[in-house]
């Protein structure tokens, strides 16, 4: 097993408010970690210091390379589904459609996809990136009982051959995960 995260540490200050300090996370290939906790207590925020996009008040942190979904889809809306996805030339990207059942979709603009639709699409971007750790942000949002069971499996399969996935979410998920709670 290799690491895939390392903080130490770990405190952030958003809007001159501390949502949180004193934050340790160390996950290995296969590992899962559930991150909990009340509205505005961090969740998102944590998710995107470890995709790089914020940074620490305090502490440090390490990671493999990382895709992350949240609640930007992150794709042309003008193009043809198949088309926008390409755009991140993922080497997953024909497995991450069949995945999330998007193949039937793939000439529909992304504009008007549903809001499932466009769920589903964020989760195959970040499935067909072949990156090994997933930052997933309420992914269970908009997904109906079929999009949240295709989740629960991308997210196995993911797991089982080596990857890492950091979630937040209210909801629970199935599986192992080590769970961390904010904001108690």
């Amino acid at each position: 097993m290799s690491v895939v995260i390392e903080a130490r540490g770990l405190a952030l200050v958003r809007g001159g408010r501390l949502l949180f300090e004193g934050v340790d996370l160390s996950l290995d290939n296969g590992d899962g970690l559930h991150l909990t906790g009340p509205n505005g207590c961090g969740k998102s925020s944590l998710i995107r210091l470890i995709a790089g996009l914020l940074s620490p008040a305090a502490g440090t942190i390490q990671r493999a390379d990382a895709s992350l979904a949240d609640e930007h889809l992150a794709l042309d809306r003008e193009l043809p589904l198949g088309r926008a996805l390409a755009f991140w030339r993922g080497p997953r990207l024909g497995d991450a459609m069949a995945a999330f059942d998007l193949v039937p979709i793939a000439q529909v603009p992304v504009r008007m996809l549903s809001t499932g639709q466009g769920g589903r699409a964020r989760l195959a971007r970040v499935m067909a990136s072949g990156v090994c750790l997933w930052l997933l942000d309420e992914p269970l949002n908009g997904l109906d009982a079929a999009g949240s069971d295709q989740l629960i499996k991308a997210i196995a399969a993911h797991r089982a051959s080596g990857g890492a996935v950091v979630t937040a979410s209210h909801l629970p998920l199935a599986g192992d995960w080590q769970m961390l709670e904010l904001g108690a």
